[in-house]
């Protein structure tokens, strides 16, 4: 009993994991998706009216509460493109970094990551009913707490000048939400687990062992 301090540390920090990597506020209320495609709306023109905005209040009315994650398939400039501060010649990726160094500490803040990166490493196979096919350069697999979340970041005004640099980089991307049917990776709120359990039963073995010797 001595060492049970060191399993309640374990699982407050746990707690305080899953306060901030869950969504406790349930669905979007009708209220709020009206609000938030306002405020969506009138930040349009700054954004040269790339959001599908129906498209977007349809996902937003449909809300369960539960997580999601965004598929982004993604094709960067294969040249250098003008930075769209400075108007130097960089790399696409330079580039796009000018928004992600934004966009990431943002969906991170609210509980959002990247689940999975990947880019091509070969051509298209069993490819049909496709009149142009883009040489797509990566995908990524975004997961976001809720939806509310990418409601408040899609209209975050600190975005707008960021998102200059994505259209820079990127000539082409299409995404889409979707929910796993089968995920064989682990969770965050399984492998976050087992490493506080891990560490706190390395830390009562230490205790243990210092007290013994």
């Amino acid at each position: 009993m001595e060492t049970f301090w060191v399993w309640a540390i374990a699982l407050a920090a746990y707690g305080l994991f899953l306060g901030w990597y869950l969504n406790w506020r349930g669905a979007l209320r009708p209220a709020e998706v009206d609000a938030f495609m306002a405020r969506i709306a009138a930040t349009e023109s700054g954004d040269n009216g790339r959001n599908e905005l129906e498209t977007l209040r349809r996902f937003l009315a449909d809300d369960d509460g539960r997580e999601f994650f965004m598929l982004n398939v993604i094709r960067m400039a294969s040249q250098d493109v003008a930075d769209p501060v400075t108007g130097q010649l960089r790399s696409p990726r330079e580039v796009m970094a000018g928004y992600t160094k934004m966009f990431m500490p943002a969906l991170f803040a609210r509980g959002g990551h990247p689940a999975l990166a990947a880019r091509k490493i070969g051509g298209f196979f069993d490819t049909w009913g496709m009149d142009d096919s883009p040489e797509w350069s990566f995908i990524g697999y975004i997961r976001y707490r809720s939806r509310r979340d990418l409601a408040i970041l899609v209209c975050d005004p600190r975005f707008s000048g960021a998102h200059d640099f994505k259209y820079a980089a990127m000539p082409q991307t299409f995404n889409f939400p979707t929910r796993p049917m089968i995920l064989m990776l682990a969770s965050p709120k399984v492998w976050v687990a087992l490493a506080l359990a891990l560490a706190a039963a390395l830390a009562q073995v230490a205790l243990l062992l210092a007290k013994g010797s």
